[in-house]
């Protein structure tokens, strides 16, 4: 299949070589896009592989990079990755499998932690509600899916960026990701917005991939800054104007 993939790094070299090399694994992919955004010691590309680098004089934005990634892009899909996910094995095919549906607009896998534990990369849409009882340790929105052996997209309200698969012509039929958020909620108002314009999003539990979570900015206060502007920004995009989103099967979310 016709995959450009793009990937960031932030200084991340260690993290992204590994995830380079598992991409000798994913045929599918026949373009790749990587941008140093704050760069440190060389990215080995792939061999084999039609590949762009683009190196930051400053750093710019996730939703920006990838924005830019996208620019001329002909591939019928494209996938945006971080670089502290592994593949122990191939998702594409699995993930392109949920593309058989011609509204799915984005597919995520199920995200696991390098003990094999689902984390939370599908949730539901944030509202002063539930991130209230986020806050009271509730509700944390997520999906409760957990993998399966039966491949079975199931509709979810977003998923977090860490890696995506859209079809070419949903990102671009929504204009690609909002640079105007320089961090964080990008995944959503771009969910958001696919919902909003007749597209699905979904997640394959039958299809997993590794995180070898970064969190040391979790408590930074420049990016707990960044967070509270883009939630900001988001409400002032979405809240009260959320579209209807089909509920996933009974059994797969907490009650």
């Amino acid at each position: 299949m016709s995959i450009r993939l793009s990937m960031v790094s932030h200084g991340q070299s260690q993290l992204a070589n590994r995830f380079l090399q598992d991409l000798q694994q994913t045929p599918e992919v026949d373009e790749l896009v990587v941008t140093e955004n704050i760069p440190d010691a060389p990215l080995v590309l792939p061999d084999g592989l039609a590949a762009t680098r683009h190196t930051n004089a400053t750093p710019t934005g996730f939703a920006e990079n990838h924005n830019r990634a996208f620019e001329g892009n002909q591939k019928r899909f494209f996938c945006v990755a971080n670089p502290d996910i592994r593949l122990v094995t191939n998702p594409l095919p699995g993930l392109l499998a949920a593309m058989d549906d011609p509204r799915v607009g984005v597919v995520a896998p199920l995200v696991l932690s390098p003990q094999g534990m689902p984390e939370d990369n599908a949730r539901r849409f944030p509202t002063p509600w539930n991130l209230g009882l986020k806050l009271a340790g509730l509700d944390d929105g997520r999906y409760h899916l957990t993998p399966t052996e039966r491949p079975s997209p199931r509709p979810v309200e977003w998923t977090a960026g860490m890696f995506l698969l859209f079809r070419a012509e949903a990102f671009r039929d929504v204009g690609g990701f909002d640079a105007k958020f320089h961090l964080y909620y990008e995944d959503v108002d771009i969910c958001a917005r696919l919902w909003k314009a007749g597209w699905k999003v979904v997640c394959d539990p039958g299809v997993t991939v590794v995180h070898e979570a970064q969190r040391a900015s979790r408590h930074n206060p420049r990016y707990m800054r960044w967070h509270a502007a883009s939630m900001a920004r988001y409400f002032f995009k979405h809240l009260g104007r959320l579209p209807p989103v089909p509920a996933v099967a009974h059994g797969s979310t907490s009650p």
